[in-house]
């Protein structure tokens, strides 16, 4: 039996390695109780030029190397923001064949937007950061929060919607607790990665407003609230240069600007140039090639361009060893933050707590889009045959779909949620239409079904084929595939109590909403998917859930297609909507969407009075409160979602109707009433001035909206900024 090395003994012959001479003294750098900062400089200090490159590129398809000189570890990454991916072949894709490595799969992104609700996107984090620890992975390559602009964007259901104010609230609490756990998150993609289309070539021209108001907001919220320990470059290029080595991005805003002192990590395969890799702010290169071989077994990760090229040129003056010392300095504090912090957690794997964090944050991300006649909820005990038609009732949506595919423990289908709570005996299931073969079944025999059924429920939507929810393409068309909109009409024509349900990480046309009753977007709900979506039908769960993105009546609604600048062509995209993204468009072309922003029904209802602000005015730094009371009228709990909207009526520049500035999720019982006050700042009033390249706030009057959704207003009151 070899003799047991005490931890006290193995940092003792680390020091000899690294060149300590008393053999009591223990390096800065390996003393947990030194400040961050010290153990840095004390490594970089002890580091050969070779050992620093090193540190700068992959050695793996997901890892780089530490210095095993001095015992500074390796760094590992693991896909995705929604569950922590199986392990791969080192320098393959595909799936090495572990038994132990199917994870706990969370709800898509989309879904936890729609909670509106920090706390279960704390829940969310600490559950995902948990898993990611456990398996011992220092980089959760997540989360997403590029801003949806347009629905045919393959890799909306990643992110977290339209909005900047909502997407900036919502990813800040999912950080802090994935990092609690010595896990870093690396918050994706960096920026405008708008479009799955030409994603690697394509240039985006956005003006400096547009960029700040919009797409830039939930990126700095993750920096400087946050506190997200790396961030992700994206495939597009900005103002002809990529994302991935982009000096305004990288240099001027994120690391000057923004003061961030994390890693700025590659996409795989988003690196292009030695020059601007080394110069334009990234620090460690991921995936130059797909296979990670490209070159030879051998040397494939030495050719890398921040590998021997990088070597070679900083021995030749090329390149600058202050630059190359700047990114070893966020490598460094990356892995004293998270493998090499003694104090970090164990995590936690695939446990019934994380199966319950899953199974709730899709409940409260569900959303209730249309209920006429109160045809929700379908109680068990008042149905005796329920009709369960369409593919997505019974298909897997944690695999495909690009990086976020997942090798889960299990996942409960819908129809499985369905056949648990009302019984096998009560549910009929038909398919209705196939993906594989974009067929539907006889309209006769779905129509013949229908009739018989106390009611009806539709399960169907998009799935994560190429060119629907997935990475690498964008949707072709803004309708349902597969014959799905004929299948509706027949069994609604056959049944008028009829649900529908749409699965899926985007809006869809509805061309029939007018004819059916009851409409839930059901969202991509991961492991316990069927049984959230069973909850909700069934009554067990009241709905809350509320869109994060405006849902058009058709892509004429949408900036981005409206206005002619989706896809672009000759791989340059102009972003002619500039700010009029979602709800910000149809509120100034005053177009009516199927269902607006902020938009989500309940079982029971919610009265709204007496908004009012604590103040007539207010001075350009000072605050004001709004407050409103919001009662429960109905005869069951349930949760609203309140929203706050700031519109200015006297601007020397076009400004949106109302942005959104604030929301609170309010329990109520039935018949109780609560206040709920909102404070705002210089911050809900700015706006991006071009002229003088800064946030400004102009004097004038300002109208504060309370609503139940972006287009359901409820109470309005004026103030006056000094």
């Amino acid at each position: 039996m070899k003799p047991k090395i005490s931890f006290v003994a193995a940092l003792a012959t680390i020091a000899a390695l690294a060149g300590c001479t008393s053999n009591n003294s223990i390096p800065p750098y390996l003393d947990d109780n030194q400040p961050i900062e010290v153990r840095v400089e004390d490594a970089l200090q002890r580091m050969t030029l070779e050992e620093k490159v090193a540190m700068c590129h992959a050695q793996s398809k997901f890892s780089s190397p530490g210095v095993p000189r001095l015992g500074i570890p390796e760094v590992w990454c693991t896909d995705g923001p929604h569950g922590i991916r199986e392990e791969v072949f080192w320098d393959e894709w595909s799936g090495a064949g572990w038994t132990n490595d199917a994870c706990t799969a969370f709800p898509a992104l989309t879904c936890l937007a729609a909670t509106w609700d920090p706390e279960m996107s704390a829940l969310y984090g600490k559950s995902i950061g948990e898993e990611a620890r456990y398996r011992n992975k220092n980089v959760l390559l997540g989360p997403g929060v590029n801003i949806y602009r347009t629905p045919l964007n393959g890799r909306n259901f990643e992110y977290m919607g339209e909005d900047p104010y909502l997407a900036s609230v919502m990813v800040v609490p999912y950080i802090q607790e994935v990092q609690k756990n010595g896990v870093a998150t690396c918050v994706k993609h960096f920026a405008l990665n708008n479009q799955e289309n030409a994603r690697l070539r394509i240039n985006v021209t956005v003006s400096d407003r547009a960029l700040r108001e919009i797409y830039l907001p939930a990126f700095e919220a993750a920096v400087k609230q946050g506190g997200t320990w790396s961030i992700m470059g994206a495939y597009n290029q900005y103002n002809n240069e990529h994302c991935c080595h982009n000096s305004i991005l990288l240099n001027d805003i994120l690391k000057k600007e923004w003061g961030f002192d994390g890693t700025v990590i590659s996409d795989w395969g988003g690196t292009h140039d030695t020059k601007q890799a080394a110069e334009n702010g990234l620090d460690l290169e991921f995936g130059t090639w797909s296979n990670g071989l490209t070159w030879s077994a051998s040397n494939a990760y030495d050719n890398y361009f921040l590998a021997t090229p990088y070597l070679e040129g900083l021995k030749a003056g090329t390149y600058s060893e202050e630059q190359l010392d700047d990114k070893v300095r966020r490598i460094l504090r990356m892995i004293f933050r998270t493998t090499m912090d003694r104090t970090r957690p164990f995590g936690e794997f695939v446990s019934p707590a994380h199966f319950d964090a899953a199974r709730t944050i899709a409940q409260n991300g569900i959303v209730l889009l249309q209920n006429e006649g109160n045809l929700l909820p379908l109680s068990p005990d008042k149905v005796q045959n329920i009709l369960v038609v369409g593919e997505n009732a019974n298909k897997r949506m944690t695999i495909g779909g690009g990086s976020s595919s997942l090798k889960v423990v299990y996942e409960n289908l819908p129809l499985e949620g369905l056949q648990s709570r009302y019984g096998k005996d009560k549910i009929t299931y038909m398919k209705g239409y196939t993906s594989g073969k974009d067929t539907v079944e006889e309209l006769s025999e779905l129509s013949a079904a229908a009739e018989k059924a106390d009611a009806v429920i539709f399960i169907g939507g998009l799935n994560k084929h190429g060119h629907q929810d997935a990475e690498g393409g964008d949707r072709l068309s803004y309708g349902l595939p597969y014959g799905q909109d004929t299948v509706i009409e027949t069994l609604v024509q056959a049944n008028p109590r009829t649900v529908v349900v749409i699965i899926s990480g985007n809006a869809v046309a509805m061309p029939w909403k007018e004819r059916v009753p009851a409409i839930v977007e059901g969202w991509y709900c991961g492991t316990e998917a069927g049984n959230a979506l069973a909850s909700i039908l069934a009554g067990d769960v009241n709905p809350s859930g509320k869109l994060p993105f405006t849902y058009y009546a058709s892509l004429d609604q949408c900036g981005a297609h409206a206005l002619g600048e989706y896809p672009g062509a000759n791989n340059q995209v102009n972003y002619k909507d500039d700010i009029w993204v979602g709800y910000r468009f149809t509120e100034r072309e005053k177009s009516a969407p199927l269902f607006p922003f902020g938009h989500g029904l309940s079982y029971t209802s919610f009265e709204y009075s007496d908004v009012k602000a604590n103040k007539k005015s207010m001075s350009q730094e000072g605050k004001l409160n709004i407050s409103v009371t919001v009662k429960n009228n109905g005869d069951r709990e349930g949760s609203e979602i309140v929203q706050l909207y700031i519109g200015d009526k006297e601007s020397s520049v076009p400004r949106p109707l109302k942005e959104l500035k604030g929301f609170d999720k309010v329990k109520l019982a039935p018949g109780e009433s609560r206040t709920v006050t909102f404070t705002i700042d210089s911050q809900a009033l700015r706006f991006w001035d071009e002229t003088t390249n800064d946030w400004k706030v102009e004097p004038g009057t300002f109208t504060a909206y309370v609503g139940a959704s972006s287009a359901d207003i409820r109470g309005t009151v004026d103030f006056l900024v000094k």
